[in-house]
């Protein structure tokens, strides 16, 4: 090997060594909601239902947003636009939601387009998780909370917004058409009093 590519192969050497030192350095983002579940909530919960095993704490598996278009399902440009409000929302990718069957009552077809929805797991779980509570549901108007009665009975709740223009991601100037929202969030809780639980530790606004 020559003096010159003695030279290159150290300094690329180097390189990667000074490249994997800065990634080994480099701080890893958590979402500010997931940390405040591991650090406050799941340690609060394993106390307050004596859990032999702090990983017995139920946490959240995913929320499933959906926006239903009724009459607008036959007007395609509509069906993209909550496509598109839905996506900039949720900061994933939103799909249609398609007739599985033909209903003639309400002149479904089947695989006629009813609706989008996403769903959230992970860090963008928590990520949507805190813009809800911490800024959506106070910019709704007359909110005076959330029921605490739409629990399912299997430790998961849901919700229903009036306007989804209550997310400050969509521009109310440029918006054609207001959406209501429906918001499941599915946890590993077994029962809907340990659902709650862990829901509250996010401090979700539930009226008695």
């Amino acid at each position: 090997m020559t003096e010159v590519e003695t030279s290159n192969a150290a300094g690329n050497n180097a390189g990667a060594a000074g490249a994997a030192d800065q990634l080994l350095g480099a701080e890893v983002y958590v979402p500010r909601f997931k940390k405040h579940y591991l650090d406050v909530v799941r340690p609060d919960i394993s106390k307050k239902f004596g859990y032999k095993n702090i990983l017995q704490a139920p946490r959240i598996e995913k929320i499933v947003l959906n926006i239903g278009v009724g009459e607008a399902a036959l007007d395609s440009k509509k069906i993209q636009e909550a496509v598109n409000d839905l996506t900039i929302i949720a900061g994933q990718k939103a799909v249609i939601t398609r007739a599985k069957k033909a209903i003639a009552t309400f002149k479904i077809r089947e695989g006629m387009p009813l609706g989008t929805k996403v769903t959230l797991r992970r860090d963008r779980m928590y990520e949507f998780l805190d813009r809800l509570i911490t800024t959506a549901l106070p910019r709704a108007r007359d909110f005076r909370g959330v029921s605490s009665k739409s629990f399912d009975g299997h430790g998961n709740y849901a919700m229903g917004l009036k306007e989804h223009i209550i997310f400050v991601e969509i521009d109310y100037d440029k918006t054609e058409t207001i959406w209501g929202m429906d918001i499941v969030i599915q946890t590993t809780a077994k029962t809907d009093e340990e659902a709650q639980a862990l829901l509250e530790g996010f401090r979700m606004p539930f009226t008695n």
